[in-house]
């Protein structure tokens, strides 16, 4: 944490008043234009806070603490100004990461209202401001409480009962507004993440993922050469609103309330869809004790099926958990041959949450996660 200039003014913007200093802390730095009167008026800092740095749609996210209250103020980017590879972003409102969509949803009131009635409420939007430069400040309440990876299992499970009679009452009737994403997973597999794949037929038995028992690899293989199917399965799924980056990382209990964070990807989706990808992401990049995988699958499950029916959702359950299987496999039908692949080369990575110490370590720590993609993909149909 660091102090900012509470005195500048943002040249960009053409506001009057003071602005903050905004480090990316790769040589790119920004002045906001003023923040928020509810901050205070007198000097604040600013913490520069965890997120996806690779994703070309953010510039950064920070922390700013007032005199009086702090906020949270997410710099979206549009397309042009850089590019990622595996994350770029779009100018098409319908596109799986187009730069603005979070906007929207704060201008628009979505993300307030979208599963109000069952619990879940989104951070209060401060301000709003297009800057002259083409970024846009979005300066939101910080919310205080704890984090997802710190919930006990009932939590969790309450969340995602909560999300089930949140998604209930959009089931077949996602709205048809411009910006929502349409079509995420299928375009997310086709420029996102999976592409980071580097894979030769002889690496599935290189001594660094022998830990891998062998119908694991065999299975995880099958799904990255067959994820066609399993996402065809996916898309068969009934449609609902679904907010696409469910995980702990954007989750908070905030006294007791469950607040969701980062609405960037939000659209029609397949119910059962987010849930694959709390469960998944709960344990993903080390945050959250692997040996919890079994518990928090079931208890979400069972919690998200119960909040179905709770919002008057009549699928059946082997419906509902073969939508839930089917999108599991196909988002994450990249992520054994990723892991294969970092092991092999003894790569890392580039992920800003990772906790492991090496590429074999976290072969190692995923087996259970990828065991359960592999059986996820079976009952799909891989």
């Amino acid at each position: 944490m660091h102090s900012a200039d509470h005195r500048r003014t943002d040249p960009a913007s053409g506001e009057e008043g003071a602005g903050v200093v905004l480090d990316a802390g790769d040589g790119r730095t920004v002045v906001t234009s003023p923040p928020p009167s509810v901050l205070g008026d007198g000097p604040v800092s600013v913490e520069s806070l965890r997120h996806n740095k690779v994703n070309a749609a953010v510039f950064g996210i920070w922390r700013v603490r007032g005199p009086r209250r702090s906020a949270v103020v997410k710099v979206a980017r549009p397309p042009g100004i850089e590019t990622s590879r595996y994350w770029p972003t779009s100018g098409d409102p319908a596109h799986w990461n187009y730069w603005r969509r979070e906007v929207s949803a704060y201008e628009s009131g979505l993300a307030a209202t979208a599963y109000r009635d069952a619990g879940i409420v989104a951070p209060e939007p401060l301000k709003i401001h297009a800057r002259a430069d083409g970024l846009v400040e979005v300066w939101l309440a910080n919310v205080e409480g704890s984090e997802g990876f710190a919930w006990s299992v009932p939590r969790i499970a309450r969340f995602a009962r909560e999300l089930g009679a949140g998604q209930a009452r959009w089931a077949g009737r996602v709205p048809e507004t411009a910006w929502l994403s349409r079509g995420f997973l299928a375009q997310y597999l086709a420029e996102g993440p999976a592409l980071s794949v580097d894979v030769r037929d002889a690496d599935w038995d290189h001594p660094s993922v022998r830990v891998w028992p062998d119908r694991l690899r065999a299975g995880l293989r099958r799904l990255w050469t067959g994820r066609e199917r399993v996402l065809a399965a996916a898309r068969s799924a009934p449609r609902t609103l679904c907010h696409l980056d469910l995980w702990p990382a954007n989750l908070i209990d905030d006294a007791g309330r469950s607040t969701l964070l980062d609405w960037s990807f939000t659209g029609e989706g397949a119910v059962g869809e987010d849930l694959a990808n709390l469960v998944v992401d709960s344990f993903s990049d080390g945050l959250m004790d692997i040996g919890l995988l079994p518990e928090v699958a079931q208890a979400a499950t069972d919690g998200y099926l119960e909040g179905l029916r709770d919002g008057g959702w009549s699928g059946s359950d082997a419906d509902l958990r073969g939508a839930v299987a089917a999108c599991g496999a196909a988002k994450y039908s990249w992520l054994g041959p990723a892991v294969l692949g970092r092991a092999v080369r003894d790569d890392l990575g580039t992920s800003s949450y990772n906790s492991d110490g090496s590429a074999a370590e976290s072969a190692a720590r995923l087996t259970p996660l990828l065991t359960l993609i592999a059986e996820w993909a079976e009952t799909a149909g891989s």
